[in-house]
């Protein structure tokens, strides 16, 4: 998970309280609530706890949560093996994670960040069941990598404190957070949104609240069109990688990407630009969806385009 790429030194809450630049409500983030102990979740976790909030996560199991934390640990194993933090950095920040049993008590965070899989009635029904248990102040984020923003704050009773914050993957490593305010979201909610992200060390690039926002917008379709490539008999899925490894010189095939990132989330964010822009360009390939109705959704599942089951990955196709 963890490449050795040195990330930015986190600020955290009590740097900023030392610097005193950090006025209104940008200053009141001082504990954070995850839903979702998924990959991203757990990634975003390890990013907060580590610039020295307390994190309260929460998921429909609690061994997904402990899951979370092992993977969590193992990943700060590296990152002080390599000389990227401390042991005692490590240390601490798993001290700041803890368990939230129900929404009530992720609900107590100044910021709730919902990091739930890539579906639009499933974070609805988040956002409509967690309101209710927010404190007043509180500001509420998601992850979401595609769905419009100010539709999910219209299920809130608070979208001018509602933002997008969309962290790449694996979290840890990726400088990246792309920055999406609603049309009701507020300055101050912004100006909040933007300090907490500076003080985990990422870089912002801020987005419109257009359909898949900036990255994906351009990502996605790339990689549509290689299953497309694959599809049509073009090439194969060894030749489609290495082609654009060593010929577009990116580090990773665009198929075994598709795998990283999980078929059923590239299926789902193709289908929002499909929907949301309505262009024929957009259309995910039979090809990706025959694949997540198999099952095969990538690394998660052992098999996608590659079969990860063995010593060494396999293409399927």
């Amino acid at each position: 998970m963890d490449a050795g790429v040195k990330a930015k030194k986190p600020v955290g809450p009590a740097d900023r309280a030392r610097k005193g630049s950090d006025p209104g409500a940008a200053s009141a983030i001082k504990s954070v609530g995850i839903i979702g102990a998924g990959q991203m979740g757990n990634g975003i976790a390890h990013v907060v706890a580590l610039a020295g909030y307390d994190v309260a996560m929460n998921d429909l199991k609690k061994e997904a949560v402990e899951q979370a934390r092992a993977t969590i640990e193992r990943n700060m194993a590296r990152q002080v093996s390599r000389g990227i933090i401390t042991d005692a950095d490590m240390k601490q920040a798993l001290k700041r994670i803890g368990f939230a049993p129900d929404l009530a008590a992720v609900g107590e965070a100044d910021l709730v960040i919902e990091a739930a899989t890539e579906d639009e009635t499933i974070k609805r029904k988040i956002f409509t069941d967690l309101c209710p248990k927010l404190k007043k102040g509180a500001i509420l984020a998601s992850n979401t990598s595609s769905i419009s923003i100010t539709r999910l704050a219209s299920v809130t009773d608070r979208p001018e404190r509602f933002i997008g914050m969309h962290f790449m993957n694996p979290v840890p490593m990726m400088q990246l957070v792309e920055l999406i305010r609603g049309i009701a979201t507020e300055d101050e909610t912004f100006a909040a949104a933007r300090t907490f992200i500076e003080s985990l060390g990422k870089t912002i690039a801020v987005s419109e609240d257009f359909p898949a926002f900036i990255v994906n917008r351009i990502l996605l379709p790339m990689i549509n069109e290689a299953v497309y490539t694959l599809y049509e008999g073009v090439g194969t899925v060894e030749s489609i990688d290495k082609a654009m490894r060593l010929g577009a010189n990116h580090p990773m095939g665009p198929l075994e990407l598709a795998d990283f990132i999980g078929l059923d989330t590239c299926l789902s964010v193709m289908q929002v630009l499909y929907e949301g822009l309505a262009d024929s360009k957009y259309r995910p390939c039979p090809l990706l969806v025959k694949y997540v109705e198999a099952g095969w959704l990538g690394r998660k599942t052992q098999r996608g385009f590659y079969d990860y089951r063995g010593e060494k990955p396999v293409p399927t196709r």
